[in-house]
C-alpha cells in the first residue's frame, strides 16, 4: 500500500529560466552515506507528476544497505510546477532545459535518470545536448521510436469527455482505460495509481496537469511519419544504461528494444510481465532489479 506520500522528502521550489516555478520533492534517508553514490532524478510521463515515484523513491532513500538521495520533478504544468501560460512551453527542449536549471540550482554537477515515458524522452534530449549530466540511464517503457498505436491509446483516452466524479469513480475509471494490460496491479495499486495522477478538492478528483497537454495529443498528424530519436539516442552509448518495457505496452515494440541493444551491446534489460505503458516501477521485483543496475555504477 502507498506509504503517506505526503511525507519523506524535502520541498524545492525551482525558478526556471523563464522564471516559472518548479516543484521537486528531495528524498535524503540518511545524507552522510547517501554522498558516496549519486543522486537519482526521476521524470515522469506527459500528464504525470512526482507522485508516481513516491514509493519507489523512499525505497531507494532508505535502503538500508546503500541508500540513495532520489529527486522527482513536477515538469512544468504538472503537479505543483505551475501551468505555463505559454502553451508552446509545453515541449521536450523547454523540459529538458528546466531539468538543467534543476541540477543547476542544487548544485547537482551528475545524477542517474530514471524517465517514465515522456520523461524518457526528455532524457534523450538530455544525453544529446547535456550529456556530462548524466551517471546512468533508465528509460521506463520509452526508447528512440513512439509507436503509433500507442499513442493513439494515450491521445484517445486522455481527450475522453468522462471525469470521475470521486475517489472510487477516479478508480473506477482507470481500470476501465488500463486494467486489461495490468493485471498485475491489486486493488492498493489502482488506488495509489487514483492518488498519483488526481489532486483532490473537497474530495472532488482533478487531473492534476494543465488540459492543454493533452489538447496538444489531438493536433498531431497521426498519418505523416513519427520523428525518431536515433541521434540523440547516441548519446547514452558510453553510459550505463537499463530499459524497463511492460509487457503489454503499445509504446514501445520489441523490434525498438533489439535496435537499441544492437547499438548498445551493455543495454540491461527488464521485462514486466502483466503491466501495460507505463509499468509501476516500486511493485514486484523491478525495485531490486532498479538497484541491482545501480549497485553495478
Amino acid at each position: 500500500m502507498r506509504s503517506d506520500d505526503e511525507n519523506g522528502f524535502l520541498v524545492r521550489t525551482i525558478a526556471a529560466e523563464d522564471g516559472l516555478k518548479l516543484y521537486a520533492r528531495d528524498y535524503i534517508g540518511d545524507e552522510q552515506a547517501t554522498r558516496a553514490r549519486p543522486p537519482i532524478i526521476c521524470l515522469p510521463g506527459l500528464t504525470r507528476n512526482s507522485r508516481d515515484f513516491h514509493q519507489l523513491a523512499m525505497l531507494l532513500a532508505h535502503h538500508p544497505e546503500a541508500p540513495y538521495r532520489v529527486l522527482t520533478l513536477d515538469a512544468r504544468g504538472r503537479g505543483r510546477s505551475e501551468r505555463d501560460a505559454d502553451k508552446s512551453h509545453y515541449n521536450l527542449l523547454v523540459e529538458a532545459q528546466d531539468v538543467v536549471r534543476l541540477c543547476a540550482t542544487l548544485h547537482i554537477q551528475q545524477a542517474v535518470f530514471i524517465g517514465t515515458s515522456r520523461g524518457g524522452l526528455v532524457m534523450h534530449l538530455l544525453a544529446a545536448n547535456s550529456p556530462d549530466l548524466l551517471k546512468a540511464a533508465i528509460l521506463n517503457d520509452i526508447g528512440p521510436v513512439i509507436e503509433k498505436p500507442g499513442l493513439v491509446e494515450i491521445r484517445d483516452y486522455l481527450n475522453r469527455d468522462r471525469k470521475p466524479v470521486d475517489r472510487d469513480d477516479a478508480v473506477a475509471i482507470l481500470r476501465e482505460n488500463h486494467e486489461a494490460a495490468f493485471t498485475a496491479l491489486s486493488d492498493d495499486d489502482w488506488r495509489d495509481m487514483a492518488a498519483a495522477i488526481y489532486s483532490f478538492s473537497d474530495g472532488k478528483p482533478v487531473a492534476d496537469y494543465d488540459p492543454a497537454i493533452a489538447q496538444q495529443l489531438l493536433s498531431l498528424d497521426l498519418e505523416a511519419p513519427l520523428a525518431d530519436l536515433w541521434p540523440q539516442f547516441e548519446g547514452f552509448s558510453e553510459l550505463p544504461l537499463m530499459v524497463i518495457r511492460g509487457e503489454n505496452t503499445k509504446l514501445l515494440s520489441m523490434r525498438t528494444i533489439e535496435d537499441m541493444a544492437r547499438r548498445h551491446p551493455g543495454m540491461v534489460i527488464k521485462s514486466i510481465a502483466d503491466q501495460g505503458h507505463a509499468p509501476l516501477l516500486h511493485i514486484g521485483d523491478t525495485p531490486e532489479a532498479i538497484r541491482r543496475f545501480l549497485s553495478a555504477l
